[in-house]
């Protein structure tokens, strides 16, 4: 597996941020991006391989259902493309510096009338122990329209700002099968009247930190919505990979490293995620 030298150094990226939006982020946790992310015929070929993508998904019986489609970039490298575009990467840098690395990347798509409710969470809740400090910030492309009728993505403002670190008290929920996720944040230790809806039209975007609590209603609505969450962190950050042996890679997107990680080869297929899960993959987040 190659090593930090895998792209060669980028040139310093110019922010699409402002200094306020940067504020805007640090304290309160997410950010709205209203304005395209990528050009127009960039973002249709997007929205045109997530449509092949999903096709084949839902016909794969290891496959769970659409809103579990993670880790694409694993079996699909030409989703780096877009993973690695300075239009990406100009959302990130000016939160987490020059040095970026890709940790993840997740297509949550909900059906139209039947997408699932993903319990309120925080994403460090499912990476505890993984990535030290746990700083990562996801940038969440719409492909679809996201609106509250179709479930759109809810967040608690500044709530990464507690004195758990982004690790609140979790709880089973009442109904697994209409839920993403089997266990949600105890009411005791959030505030949902505070909810705040980051409606978005395609080709826009919100960042949010992996301490903030957030979640989204069930897709009752006649509009499919589907999201793609790309995370990133510094190359300050360690990955610890020996938290879990499972074949999962982290990539260097921009810089060097500084953490004394290793990274995977974009250009190839992760062939050892594939061999530690045989039987189909784990639920990720």
């Amino acid at each position: 597996m190659p090593t930090s030298s895998t792209p060669a150094p980028a040139a310093a990226t110019q922010s699409r941020l402002t200094p306020d939006q940067v504020e805007h982020f640090k304290d309160q946790g997410y950010l709205i991006v209203d304005q395209p992310i990528f050009s127009g015929d960039k973002f249709q070929r997007l929205a045109k391989h997530f449509d092949v993508m999903l096709e084949q998904w839902v016909q794969d019986p290891l496959m769970r259902s659409p809103e579990h489609m993670d880790v694409p970039h694993f079996h699909d490298p030409a989703l780096f493309e877009w993973l690695f575009d300075e239009e990406i990467l100009s959302l990130v840098e000016p939160i987490l510096g020059p040095d970026i690395a890709l940790f993840s990347s997740h297509f949550i798509c909900k059906p139209a009338g039947t997408g699932k409710r993903v319990p309120w969470h925080e994403d460090s809740g499912y990476w505890k122990g993984r990535l030290d400090p746990m700083e990562v910030v996801t940038v969440w492309l719409a492909i679809d329209p996201s609106t509250p009728s179709n479930g759109c993505m809810r967040v608690i403002p500044s709530s990464h700002r507690t004195g758990k670190c982004g690790f609140s008290d979790y709880e089973s929920v009442d109904d697994e099968k209409s839920n993403v996720f089997v266990l949600e944040i105890k009411n005791t230790d959030m505030d949902e009247s505070q909810a705040v809806d980051c409606i978005l039209k395609p080709n826009q975007a919100s960042l949010h930190d992996s301490r903030l609590i957030h979640g989204s209603n069930a897709n009752t609505g006649d509009v499919r919505r589907c999201g793609y969450t790309m995370r990133f962190i510094s190359t300050r950050t360690r990955f610890k990979e020996d938290v879990r042996s499972d074949g999962f890679h982290i990539y260097l997107a921009k810089g060097k490293d500084h953490a004394g990680n290793k990274y995977g080869d974009p250009t190839k297929v992760n062939q050892a995620w594939f061999d530690a899960h045989p039987n189909g993959f784990p639920a990720g987040h």
